[in-house]
């Protein structure tokens, strides 16, 4: 190249990213005078920055973004601070530099906040330094008009409408160019691929994590490799799996909050890091000198994503920490809108979920939304700075006791799934609005916290979650404020049921005996007949049958206003069973007949399938048995598209005794068991069903043999409560599992022996001479080809095998 030549070539240090220099590309570029460092034609290997950490996986995500790159021409990664952005752009850009003759180049525009500086930002590393009076935005279009290039803007957010401006106007004008973006929200530009990077997968920290299944957390592996590289020689093992499990997951499995807390490791064990993370903000600072500053502690990473946010879109970030777990349009426009003109909330949402501080979801086609923990920490620290914090937790209280009372006044009905979904899905806020209830010295709070809780018990109950139903109701009725004697009584009559089907009837007793002495004082028809119906409750469990149906039978006439509530439904069961219980068939029948036809009759589904088992035990306990087993598949049906371990164990129990005696019958019985179990603290229905359990089990086990009977029992076991549904049903074949296991390698079966003795990865490698990944592989392909999720299930599985 002469030197009067337009266009000349220079190393620009600068430049993060370069392309070798085996051809310069510039015969077709315009006599303009620039200076430039073209991207070079004959070029495959783009020189991309070194990476001096490992990449943890991703491999969905890099995946994701290689197929993108193939046939869009705009890919933007957008996520919060510190998710990993960038380090998934460079992977993505580095898989994908063969595929582009002139390179892929870098842009690094985090430090950027001009965006009249944009254009000459990308030129400038492009190698295109402007001398001319052309504008350097003609160059720049020129220069790229004929490359085939990939180029990788980085950072966007902080010029975010010049960027798209730019891309827009790059895309247009240069057909053989493709731009992968980072920011923190998309472009949202015509022909915008975006991809949403979320943190890594973490453990759920309520579960104890199996070391096996550790290295399927990405968030898990991370933690571990950086923390080996500051303590040489650290990794996981069974004293700390579940603490770091513990950190990733307290840390959203934030890839920057993982990295800083591991850099703690070279002064800290990984239990004090857990027990410091309650001010993660003081934990997790500087890690290391070299990264940007907004880097090196995590609470300057989300100051820079809360001052990129404008005034509303603040306001809006801490109003939005009330909610716990994730929350819904409707109860955000009625806890954090109500202020707002319409559609307002709606708009500054939409823009948080943009700029990655809301994260949108799509459970079941229903959109909910949530926040990172970390995200929601910082939001709520802002919104006590306002004022608003007390007010807004009351906005909150207030909506979910009402979605709580209004699901149980709707729960006889065909919308009984959807109630129960709801609840499901608002459970965290549930429980964070009834913290506020008994912690909020004021009686709105405490009544509000006995309604909330009372309302909650047909809920509790279906889900088998007695345990915690009872440990809140305690708590609202010991609130010194909870002075309501409607309120109280209605709490009361609740938790007496729930102590009565643990098995605490000492302690039903004093509820009762305080629920009827707060009814003397109150004239009101219901407030005495729940405190009847309360009573009632506690004589049938405790075998005092005549009782039951002389107290319970009168609460009709105050219940049936509305036949179709839960207290006048609730009240037929008890009769129901309090008749059966004591010889009354025929008003038993009439119970039972009156409850099935209005339930059937709205699509309830609950109530009608507990009843079409109660109506099969009773025919089995008066020995009229030819129906029996057809009853209980009937009421397994209709209930299993609303799945209850409570509703289902009983028929799954029921249709042992039914089975024949055989394995079927150790299989279901151990289903049943295991359903029932995690139903906490359930301890049995009625005593005078136990008689049939305890047959069964006898009989069973002596023509099965105890070995075959434990073997087949543990499977039953091991069954979750859509596969202990399926084989009661017959939509699984019995021995399923066994038959799988023909699919199984020699090497495997010798692994899955090793598994059964209770070797680990490691120590399987070391016996079999493998490298312990490969261990893993084997131990991850057997569990794929028996259908199983545990390695105790391969044990018993191994143990089932060699009995037959």
């Amino acid at each position: 190249m002469t030197t009067d030549d337009p266009l000349r070539t220079r190393r620009d240090a600068t430049t993060p990213v370069t392309a070798d220099s085996s051809a310069s590309g510039f015969e077709d570029a315009a006599p303009v005078r620039v200076w430039a460092q073209p991207p070079i034609t004959g070029g495959r290997t783009g020189v991309l920055p070194l990476e001096l950490t490992s990449f943890v996986d991703r491999r969905a995500e890099t995946a994701e973004v290689k197929n993108l790159l193939a046939t869009c021409r705009l890919v933007t990664l957008a996520g919060i601070g510190g998710v990993g952005k960038t380090r998934l752009a460079l992977r993505a850009a580095a898989n994908a530099r063969r595929d582009f003759a002139d390179g892929v180049w870098v842009v690094e525009l985090a430090d950027v906040h001009d965006p009249s500086m944009l254009v000459e930002i990308v030129a400038a590393t492009l190698g295109l330094i402007d001398q001319s009076d052309q504008p350097l935005l003609d160059v720049l279009v020129q220069f790229l008009s004929s490359r085939e290039m990939l180029l990788v803007l980085d950072n966007c957010e902080q010029v975010i409408a010049a960027s798209a401006e730019l891309v827009e106007t790059l895309l247009l004008a240069c057909p053989n160019l493709r731009i992968l973006v980072t920011s923190r929200e998309p472009l949202d530009i015509a022909g915008e691929a975006t991809v949403r990077v979320l943190p890594l997968a973490v453990p759920d920290p309520d579960l104890e994590p199996p070391l096996r299944g550790l290295p399927k957390y990405d968030a898990v592996t991370l933690f571990a490799d950086r923390a080996a590289a500051v303590v040489p020689g650290f990794e996981l093992s069974e004293d700390n799996k579940t603490t770091v499990a513990r950190i990733c997951s307290r840390l959203d499995g934030l890839p920057l909050a993982i990295e800083l807390a591991a850099a703690r490791m070279r002064a800290m064990s990984p239990e004090q890091i857990l027990q410091r993370l309650t001010d993660r903000y003081a934990l997790l600072t500087r890690s290391s000198r070299t990264a940007p500053t907004r880097q090196q502690t995590l609470r300057w990473c989300i100051d820079w994503s809360y001052q990129l946010c404008t005034p509303p879109e603040q306001r809006m970030w801490a109003r939005l920490s009330v909610f716990a777990g994730g929350f819904e349009l409707d109860a955000a426009e009625q806890v954090c809108g109500a202020d707002l003109a319409s559609g307002t909330l709606l708009d500054v949402l939409s823009s948080l979920v943009d700029k990655s501080i809301v994260i949108r979801e799509e459970p079941d086609g229903l959109v909910r939304f949530r926040m990172l923990e970390t995200m929601r920490d910082y939001g709520r620290e802002k919104l006590q700075e306002t004022g608003e914090y007390r007010e807004l937790r009351r906005g909150h209280r207030d909506w979910y006791e009402r979605l709580a009372v209004d699901t149980e006044a709707g729960w006889i009905s065909d919308r009984q799934l959807d109630l129960l979904a709801r609840l499901d899905r608002e459970q965290p806020n549930l429980r964070e609005a009834l913290e506020f209830c008994v912690s909020d010295a004021s009686s709105e709070s405490a009544e509000a916290g006995l309604r909330t809780a009372a309302a909650l018990y047909l809920f509790w109950s279906f889900r088998g979650q007695y345990g915690e139903g009872r440990r809140w109701l305690d708590r609202t009725l010991s609130h010194p404020d909870a002075h309501s004697i409607p309120d109280r009584v209605k709490a009361l009559q609740t938790s007496t049921i729930m102590a009565a089907v643990q098995g605490n009837l000492e302690r039903a007793a004093v509820i009762v005996e305080q629920a009827c002495t707060l009814a003397e004082q109150d004239p009101a028809p219901t407030t005495k007949a729940l405190a009847a119906f309360a009573e009632g409750t506690l004589a049938l469990y405790r075998g005092a049958h005549d009782r039951a149906d002389s107290l319970v039978e009168p609460t009709l006439a105050v219940f049936e206003s509305n036949k179709r509530g839960h207290l006048y439904i609730s009240a037929l069961s008890i009769l129901g069973w309090a008749c059966a219980l004591r010889g009354d068939t025929k008003r038993s029948i009439e119970y039972r007949e009156q409850l099935l036809s209005i339930t059937e009759a709205c699509g309830e589904s609950l109530f009608r399938s507990s009843t079409l088992w109660a109506i099969g035990m009773s025919a089995w306990q008066q020995g009229e048995r030819s129906h029996v087993e057809e009853v209980l598949l009937e009421s397994l049906r209709v209930s299993r598209h609303i799945p209850s371990p409570l509703v289902a164990a009983p028929d799954i129990e029921a249709l042992a005794w039914t089975a024949g005696n055989g394995e079927r019958s150790a299989i279901l019985m151990g289903a049943a068991e295991a359903l029932l179990r995690s139903a906490t603290g359930v301890a049995t229905f009625f005593n005078e069903l136990s008689p049939y359990h305890d047959e069964c089990d006898r009989i069973t086990r002596r023509r099965l043999g105890d070995r075959r009977f434990d073997a087949a029992f543990r499977r039953g076991q091991a069954m979750g409560l859509s596969a202990a549904v399926s084989y009661a049903l017959g939509e699984l074949p019995p021995a399923t599992a066994h038959d799988s296991g023909m699919a199984l390698t020699k090497r495997e079966r010798e692994v899955a022996l090793l598994v059964a003795q209770g070797l680990t990865n490691k120590q399987i490698a070391a016996k079999l001479v493998l490298s312990q990944r490969t261990a893993q592989h084997h131990v991850e392909h057997i569990l794929s080809k028996l259908g199983f999720t545990s390695r105790t299930q391969i044990a018993t599985w191994i143990v089932d095998e060699a009995q037959h």
